[in-house]
């Protein structure tokens, strides 16, 4: 890596233009090439953004006066990004932006109407099983508690799962999202996740055991808005 060499311009230097890089290490001041990867799309990320383009045409499309609505109800609306302390709010378009992705999710794309982001329900889930099932998917479910609620059924679980040897750490690239087949009847329930294609998914060999890591999600049904997410890391057997 070439030294930089300080000239009657510039003492020093940090930072990026055009085909350089200038950086520090052990006090001296280093440039290099800067190097401009090919970013290539997976098929997962093409739909999201498939999905985001016709999200952002369906809110130009809305009416000003509808388009205001959407922005008070977004002074409501808990942020999902830092510092998550529920004293920060999002535009109306984030919000509406929410809330197409979610009736997306929830295999009911459409465009949403402005409504109050309200309360969640008190949810969490602990892994209870794993088998194969006839047609060689993979099921897992968990027992759930979902409580503060009179319409548990109203909400849905999405999981955002990743599987791997066992041991192994999580890899945030390689989550996907499994929405659950299962809803909640009552304060406690069963959720189910149906994974048809779990080998070619995350490139596995059939092992006795599996580790994985996910974050589920709540949906609600009604408005396509959803929860702060948590983080779940379990292990699970498959019958031989």
């Amino acid at each position: 890596m070439p030294l930089f060499r300080p000239s009657i311009l510039f003492s020093d230097a940090y930072g990026s233009t055009k085909d350089f890089t200038w950086f520090h290490r052990g006090g001296k001041c280093f440039v290099k090439r800067r190097v401009r990867p090919t970013y290539v799309t997976t098929p997962a990320r093409q739909e999201y953004l498939d999905v985001h383009r016709r999200a952002l045409a369906a809110w130009r499309e809305q009416e000003h006066q509808v388009q205001l609505q959407w922005n008070e109800l977004g002074r409501s609306a808990i942020s999902h990004r830092p510092p998550y302390d529920n004293t920060t709010w999002i535009s109306g378009q984030n919000l509406f932006v929410s809330a197409y992705h979610g009736f997306y999710t929830l295999g009911n794309e459409h465009t949403p109407a402005p409504l109050p982001f309200g309360p969640f329900p008190v949810f969490a889930m602990e892994f209870s099983s794993a088998s194969i099932t006839g047609s060689g998917a993979l099921s897992l479910r968990f027992r759930g508690y979902c409580g503060g609620t009179d319409c548990p059924e109203r909400y849905r679980i999405l999981m955002k799962l990743y599987i791997t040897r066992p041991g192994r750490g999580k890899s945030m690239e390689k989550l996907r999202n499994v929405l659950a087949s299962s809803v909640c009847s009552g304060e406690s329930c069963f959720i189910d996740f149906i994974i048809p294609d779990y080998l070619e998914r995350w490139h596995l060999d059939a092992l006795p055991s599996y580790g994985a890591h996910c974050q589920y999600i709540v949906l609600d049904t009604q408005t396509g808005y959803r929860d702060q997410y948590r983080s779940y890391d379990f292990q699970f057997d498959l019958p031989q």
